[in-house]
């Protein structure tokens, strides 16, 4: 399947870029695919230096977890459902706990925090992987549900907003909430559907059932803050989880006697050994996806994308944020590059700069989390990954305009 992704984003690059050449007259679309390869191939190395870093740290942390018996509590705990969800996993299997962190810090928005745990859920379930090359159906499971994007507290798109001059940053706290709930809905019943998971079991309903009221809660309890409240929470929430997780190892991983410091460098150098791995597929799949960009591809399906909507008679309004969802599942950084962008031409609280920060928040880079977990333990053929993932990341963007009409149309 990336085999043959890959290749696609090649073949399409080349014939947009001799459809603009031939049909369009430029021919300078050639030397701005060849330059794009070389400033991807930088921006990976810049990326990985990032990802040496938060390995680095938060590997060594994990480790002291690990060791201190943290993670195997979660296991256990969360053994009933993913008994169900994911039959081929032991129960109390470490992968679960490691699961059900990564979950936590990407609820809460903690990225820098989600990326490497997740990392460490994979290798943990690649032990059990009977085809070292090809995703099983827990790993594909686990990805699609990370790259779902489920994020209770969306900061970093509250500070854009403010950034930009919004009166009410977290104007859109409420329309993210919705599409991102949207956007994991869809990608676990996706996968679900493929994988013949049995929904009807009385303990994976309790824990849907569960999940729902716990959301609809939270939802009608934030709802009522302030705005400013809203936001003071947000940060204040992030921060303390995060710090809060941190002395949590470290203070239990004492108490039970764990050697803390020589734990967290066991645990480090494990992060280094695994960031350095990952260039090569960082390089193959970004230096790809910008040949697309350059090419023009996208530019020209938003406007064909236009038309279609206008041809109908739709309100068109929505179209303008479009580029940040089509090329958010490669970069996140192109996305917010293109939401900032919106935000200063069509002004921060325009229909569609409301829309892109609702899709930015509420979807995920697909592809770049391919590219790191599956490149994390050499897998290479993603089987129907790929498909549920993106399926998830087109709910989010449906939901995202939908909700948005609903609140601000």
């Amino acid at each position: 399947m990336l085999n043959g992704l890959w290749l696609g984003f090649f073949v399409v690059a080349a014939v947009s870029a001799f459809a603009r050449w031939l049909i369009g007259g430029d021919a300078g679309v050639f030397s701005a695919m060849v330059e794009s390869l070389f400033t991807m191939a930088r921006l990976s190395v810049d990326v990985m230096i990032l990802l040496f870093g938060t390995l680095t740290l938060w590997l060594g942390f994990l480790r002291i977890a690990e060791k201190a018996g943290l993670v195997d509590i979660l296991a256990r705990w969360l053994t009933p459902l993913f008994r169900r969800l994911m039959p081929e996993v032991p129960a109390g299997h470490p992968a679960l706990g490691l699961i059900t962190l990564n979950f936590t810090a990407n609820g809460l928005g903690l990225d820098n925090a989600a990326t490497p745990i997740g990392i460490k859920a994979m290798r943990a379930l690649q032990e059990l992987n009977p085809k070292p090359d090809t995703a099983s159906n827990a790993q594909i499971l686990f990805l699609v549900l990370n790259a779902s994007s489920l994020t209770l507290l969306p900061v970093s798109i509250f500070m854009y907003r403010l950034q930009q001059g919004a009166a009410d940053p977290t104007l859109v706290f409420l329309p993210i909430l919705i599409a991102t709930s949207a956007s994991t809905l869809a990608g676990f019943l996706s996968v679900a559907a493929v994988q013949r998971l049995k929904l009807w079991d009385p303990v994976v309903l309790a824990w849907i059932a569960g999940i729902g009221l716990a959301l609809g809660a939270l939802m009608a309890t934030l709802a009522g803050l302030s705005a400013a409240a809203l936001a003071a929470l947000s940060s204040l929430l992030g921060s303390l989880v995060l710090f809060g997780l941190i002395l949590l190892f470290l203070l239990y991983g004492a108490m039970r006697r764990v050697p803390v410091y020589e734990s967290f460098v066991e645990g480090a150098r494990e992060g280094f050994e695994v960031a350095k791995n990952l260039l090569p597929y960082l390089v193959a799949m970004l230096c790809a996806v910008g040949v697309l960009r350059a090419s023009g591809a996208l530019d020209a399906l938003l406007s064909g994308i236009r038309a279609l909507v206008e041809t109908a008679g739709w309100d068109s309004r929505f179209v303008d944020a479009l580029p940040t969802a089509l090329v958010k599942p490669f970069s996140g950084s192109a996305a917010r590059a293109m939401l900032i962008e919106l935000m200063k031409t069509s002004g921060v609280d325009s229909f569609p700069a409301l829309v892109a920060a609702t899709v930015q928040g509420s979807t995920e880079t697909t592809f770049y989390v391919l590219a790191v977990y599956f490149g994390a333990v050499g897998i290479q053929r993603a089987r129907h990954a790929v498909g549920c993932a993106l399926l998830a990341d087109a709910a989010g963007v449906l939901a995202s305009i939908g909700v948005c009409y609903w609140f601000f149309g």
